[in-house]
């Protein structure tokens, strides 16, 4: 998932409190809205019995994230977490299947290690980015170089003179961090003129950094490529999260998208550690190994898609939405890890208690949403059909905390459709949370967009941050010991009643959105954003 969440100039409102604008009288409690039927409220009453007191949730993770690992687009872990979701709906009697889209680059992490050897011994806290490049066996060796100040190249010229320096060297690309102690800390600890100073002389570093790589991006191309072409041995760089000891690791994207000489993400704390001596003059040597294994061809590339056929209308359409992928550096957690286990923990509650739902319920475990929504966007184009008769898509995407937040895209029949489904369920499990309204089509870097840019109710349901992105959002600490699984098992038991409700529901959601609201700054309507170019290969990207 993205890193950017949207921040819609529309009012929201609980629930609770949408009934009460939706009937004359107010609304009553939720525990105490009518149920209906006998038989639905026994079938609410199972999935949440089974959901809340006998959740498999914690135990399918940890063969997820511990056991298959991170789940890189293309890789074999990334086959193989596909094809352990369908034996593990088949074992339990939902039919499942692996559905190629297209074909990407396979690679694989293999070992590596960045030491410091000169001044003295440390090894470093060094990751291979995603797609690097290996060493030769054994390694290489060399010494440390960063781009240089624009008080010694000034322009493109020199630039390309200094790159003949570069040769047999480790070439640092990332601006060093005065400090990795987040400003968190500092705020709590330190003096009010010491933050102020610190923050000054940070943001004064970042001003002169963005000199540097100004000139450097006058030289042209892509950085890999000249600073290979140079015969350097390798890059290092950082990207902080902005918390202790938390990096955010994302091969392959922007300039990394085809490396050419080994990249290695170091910490905020060794990377700045080298950059002081270098800016001492205390020439600091490393050595680097890298064992990545990278397959000659690209490779199949999987959507997993699981099905219980509808009793009175298998040509509408619920889904469940997560994705699959995951960068590498960590175990891909709470990204989407714990979006995958909600839905496929849904979809378990949704067989055992409503096995003969009225439309049809799918469930789409997508590959290759961090490149771009890939997986979703190829299904949605391939399947026009369930497109055009979905009811609705419940797509979930950002960490471990409990879902507080519904985002309807402007739909305009979803704030009541929402209100009423959640108004039929227990209270502790709609406590919070919180329906846009009116909503507003946008772009939410997330998988439900495959669905929305083609005027499909789909909706994303936002989780509580919980840290999720200064600690685990792309990072090397997103492992299994962050999930809460008391709020995987509520969001998989809200999920499972949404699918319900909304199959039971005997009105079809309206594709109807409201009308786009006046841009404040330009003066003109906004524009829900386009669906993504369709992207089957690495080499179409």
């Amino acid at each position: 998932m993205s890193v950017a969440r949207f921040m819609a100039p529309v009012g929201t409102v609980t629930a609770l409190i949408y009934a009460a604008c939706l009937g004359a009288q107010g609304a009553p409690a939720l525990d105490s809205v009518p149920r209906g039927n006998p038989t639905a409220d026994a079938t609410v009453q199972r999935i949440y019995d089974e959901g809340m007191h006998r959740s498999q949730a914690a135990s399918l993770a940890q063969v997820l994230m511990d056991s298959i690992g991170p789940r890189l687009t293309g890789s074999p872990a990334n086959r193989a977490a596909n094809d352990w979701l369908v034996r593990t709906y088949t074992a339990w009697g939902v039919p499942a299947h692996n559905e190629q889209y297209g074909t990407w680059r396979d690679w694989t992490r293999g070992p590596s290690q960045v030491d410091l050897i000169a001044p003295r011994a440390r090894l470093l806290e060094a990751t291979m980015l995603e797609w690097s490049p290996g060493t030769p066996p054994g390694g290489v060796s060399g010494d440390v170089v960063i781009l240089p100040p624009a008080t010694v190249v000034s322009d493109s010229a020199a630039f390309a003179q200094w790159l003949t320096t570069a040769k047999g060297k480790f070439v640092m690309v990332s601006v060093p961090r005065l400090t990795c102690r987040p400003d968190s800390s500092w705020a709590r600890w330190a003096a009010p003129a010491s933050v102020h100073a610190m923050r000054a002389a940070r943001d004064s570093a970042a001003v002169e950094w963005d000199r540097r790589v100004r000139i450097a991006g006058s030289h042209g191309g892509d950085v890999s490529a000249w600073i290979s072409s140079a015969g350097a041995l390798g890059i290092l760089t950082n990207n902080w999260s902005e918390g202790w000891g938390v990096d955010k690791i994302m091969g392959g994207r922007g300039v990394w998208s085809n490396p050419t000489v080994p990249i290695f993400d170091v910490s905020c704390e060794d990377y700045s550690l080298l950059a002081r001596l270098l800016a001492h003059g205390q020439h600091p040597r490393v050595h680097a190994t890298a064992e990545p294994r990278l397959a000659p061809r690209e490779s199949p590339v999987f959507n997993t898609i699981a099905r219980i056929d509808g009793s009175e209308h298998p040509d509408q359409y619920v889904m469940l939405s997560a994705h699959l992928d995951s960068w590498d550096a960590g175990s891909g957690a709470t990204d989407n890890g714990t979006g995958t286990i909600t839905a496929l923990e849904a979809m378990r509650l949704v067989k055992l208690a409503y096995p003969h739902p009225k439309r049809t319920i799918l469930v789409g475990h997508w590959s290759g949403e961090e490149q771009g929504e890939i997986g979703s966007t190829s299904f949605a184009t391939d399947h026009p059909e369930i497109v055009a008769n979905l009811q609705a898509l419940f797509n979930q995407d950002n960490g471990t905390g409990n879902i507080d937040t519904v985002d309807t895209y402007g739909f305009l029949d979803a704030p009541g459709a929402f209100a009423r489904w959640m108004s039929r369920m227990p209270a502790d499990l709609t406590a919070g949370i919180t329906i846009d309204l009116p909503g507003l089509a946008h772009n939410e870097d997330s998988d439900s967009d495959a669905f929305t840019c083609k005027d499909a109710p789909a909706f994303f349901l936002t989780s509580a941050d919980w840290d999720y992105m200064e600690y685990t959002w792309h990072t090397n600490r997103d492992t299994y010991d962050k999930i809460s699984f008391d709020e995987v098992k509520r969001n998989a038991t809200l999920m499972a009643l949404l699918v319900y409700e909304a199959s039971e529901d005997p009105t079809r959601l309206s594709r109807a959105r409201r009308i786009p609201p006046t841009d404040a700054v330009t003066g003109q309507p906004i524009a829900a954003p386009s669906c993504n170019r369709l992207k089957r290969s690495w080499s179409s990207r």
